[in-house]
């Protein structure tokens, strides 16, 4: 079968690669679409690892089942999680999933970016699902970046009426300004420093649209009644932006860490300045079970819409060039391949 094999943002080699067999408790799918994530072309997190198929974000068929399997029946469209809890140690039963320790270790075989995908046990049981008739494969590669955006949101306490400034408006930055949208947030307030991000942030729904090169604090309370705001998310792990978001937070606000930093990089802050007006900090990583079956029925249902943030739809023979799309992070937002 063919697969993309990526060795840097630069080559990415589509090959001729074994199909996999499947074993006791496993399925072969048939990928019909899978999203280009930001977070494969994070060189410093891929390239060690390379040569290797990326792809996580999947819809899929079900082409072949193993004869203890029950269900998913051959034929039935799946999204296929690709990092799986046991869903039974201690950190899942406190609701910390995305960092279970067989969470950390499981994949799918080769990844998404192939024709085949070989699904595991462990996946099968914890993170196969099937698709909605009404949900097209296209939209479906959304269910992993959404369940990750459902999942951060919870944990930020995002309320009704709170206003919430969004730094960066990248793909997971959009779907940030969407589902605030759709909780009930009372203002939506978005930052990035490329015009296309910026033009779409207004049309995800954000009021307030501000420029990460100006004084984004000052501009938040300027537009936000001298007030911070609620919740603030950051969506990209530059340090200066990550310092404009806990400059932006109010007294009694969330600072959400949705975005990694290059490794070794370091925000200066005053401890002081967050202590003082009971500021909370966390962080959010991934999406469990629960996070990912919410993502499929705000999907199915609409309330939130993602079909206009794919700007390409390639062939899996052109994943070279849309890996550097998503890498230049200009005229693009989501990447769709179909091998």
């Amino acid at each position: 079968m063919r697969a993309a094999m990526y060795y840097s943002n630069d080559d990415v080699r589509v090959v001729d690669v074994p199909r996999p067999s499947i074993g006791k408790g496993e399925i072969l799918v048939r990928v019909k679409a899978s999203g280009i994530c930001g977070s494969d072309v994070m060189e410093w997190y891929r390239k060690p690892k390379a040569p290797l198929v990326l792809g996580h974000e999947i819809a899929a068929e079900v082409v072949e089942a193993a004869p203890d399997v029950r269900t998913p029946a051959v034929g039935t469209r799946v999204f296929v999680s690709h990092h799986v809890p046991c869903g039974t140690c201690s950190y899942c039963a406190a609701g910390h999933e995305t960092v279970c320790d067989t969470l950390r270790t499981t994949n799918v075989d080769p990844g998404g970016f192939a024709e085949y995908v070989r699904v595991p046990a462990i996946n099968l049981r914890n993170g196969v699902f099937p698709l909605p008739d009404g949900l097209p494969d296209d939209d479906a590669v959304f269910i992993e970046p959404l369940a990750c955006v459902v999942r951060g949101q919870r944990a930020a306490g995002l309320r009704p009426g709170a206003t919430i400034l969004v730094v960066g408006s990248g793909v997971a930055g959009l779907l940030h300004v969407r589902l605030a949208r759709a909780a009930g947030a009372g203002r939506v307030l978005a930052t990035d420093v490329v015009e296309p991000r910026k033009d779409a942030a207004r049309r995800a729904g954000a009021d307030v649209v501000l420029d990460g090169r100006d004084d984004v604090p000052a501009l938040v309370r300027g537009e936000n009644g001298g007030r911070g705001a609620d919740v603030v998310v950051t969506c990209t792990g530059h340090p200066k932006a990550v310092r404009q978001g806990l400059d932006s937070v109010d007294r009694g606000g969330t600072v959400l860490f949705f975005a990694p930093t290059e490794p070794g990089a370091a925000v200066d802050y005053p401890f002081n300045a967050l202590w003082r007006e009971e500021v909370t900090l966390l962080s959010s990583y991934g999406g469990a079970p629960r996070d990912i079956e919410e993502a499929i029925r705000l999907l199915r249902d609409r309330r939130v819409v993602v079909s206009d943030l794919i700007t390409h739809r390639l062939p899996l023979e052109r994943a070279a060039e849309g890996f550097l799309l998503v890498a230049r992070a200009q005229d693009s937002l989501k990447v769709v391949l179909r091998p």
